[in-house]
Parts: C-alpha cells; structure tokens; sequence
C-alpha cells in the first residue's frame, strides 16, 4: 500500500468511511467497522484537497444526489488488478455486472475467479464501485468492505440494483 500523506474521516449510513490520499490522487478508502480505529491527518496540502474532495464526492452519493465521481486517484496493484478496476470503474451507479463478464471484457473470459479476487482487492471500494459485481446468477458472493454482505445490500439497495 502506498504511503499515505492525507486521511479524512467521514460519517455515512454504513458506518465512518476513512479516505486515505497521496500528492497525486485518493489512494485507499476504507469502510471502518467494529472496534478498529482510524486516525485523521494532513501531512500534505496536496493530499489534503484530494481526501477532502473525496469526501464532499461520498458525502453526496451517500445523499443520492452524486452518480459519478471525478476525484483523482491514485492506485497500486499488478497490470491485471488495474486493468479489473479499470472495467469496474465504467459500470455505472445502479449498474450490474458479473464477474465473467468483467473477464470476458477484459479478452480472458475463463478469468473470472482472478476477476473475484482483482474485485477483493479494490483499494478504493465506493469511488470504484466493486459492490455493483455480482455472481453469474446475479447474487452476493461476497464484499470485502464494511461489514461485508450487509454492506453491499445497503449499497446495492441505495443503488436500486436488483439481486438475489
């Protein structure tokens, strides 16, 4: 994970999201649950601008008046992750799709499982919207974040995508 010079702490309806930002972009987002603590800070300017933005961006998803963001970010993973993020990251607000579809956008159509585990390892769950990715069969199979598949019911039903 890249080092972090900027996090910003917010409250949202599925519990306090921290947005952790470098000089060049929003790096991490985390969905902090249970007895786990994050701590905010400002190293940087820079950084600053780019968690506060990305605050003010959820702040207004979580209110549903925000479809789309457009902060900056900054990721890290292999050449197969960030190709995975990159075909998440274009399924729009109350989308859906699987993961062998993500695979098969991608030209590896048997891919899927490394898809899953691509999708699992989203360092910016929210602003790439891994929650809209489902099983074949349109169900939940699973969402690192939050407090896990109660999370991305919240998300999928703020959303209006139907599952099962």
């Amino acid at each position: 994970m890249k080092s972090l010079q900027a996090v910003r702490i917010i409250q949202t309806p599925i519990g306090a999201v921290a947005i952790g930002a470098t000089d060049k972009g929003v790096a991490d987002i985390e969905i902090v649950t249970g007895e786990k603590m994050r701590t905010a800070f400002a190293d940087s300017p820079m950084a600053t601008k780019h968690a506060d933005a990305a605050a003010i961006e959820l702040e207004e998803y979580f209110k549903g008046s925000r479809k789309t963001f457009s902060v900056a970010l900054d990721l890290e993973g292999t050449d197969f992750q960030l190709s995975v993020w990159k075909q998440i990251a274009q399924v729009g607000h109350g989308e859906k799709r699987s993961y062998g579809e993500i695979a098969a956008g991608l030209g590896k159509p048997l891919a899927a499982r490394a898809v899953g585990g691509a999708v699992g390892a989203n360092p910016v769950p929210l602003l790439i919207g891994c929650h809209r990715i489902l099983g074949s069969s349109q169900s939940l199979t699973g969402y690192s974040g939050g407090e896990g598949i109660k999370t991305k019911l919240w998300l999928l039903e703020h959303e209006g995508i139907e599952h099962r």
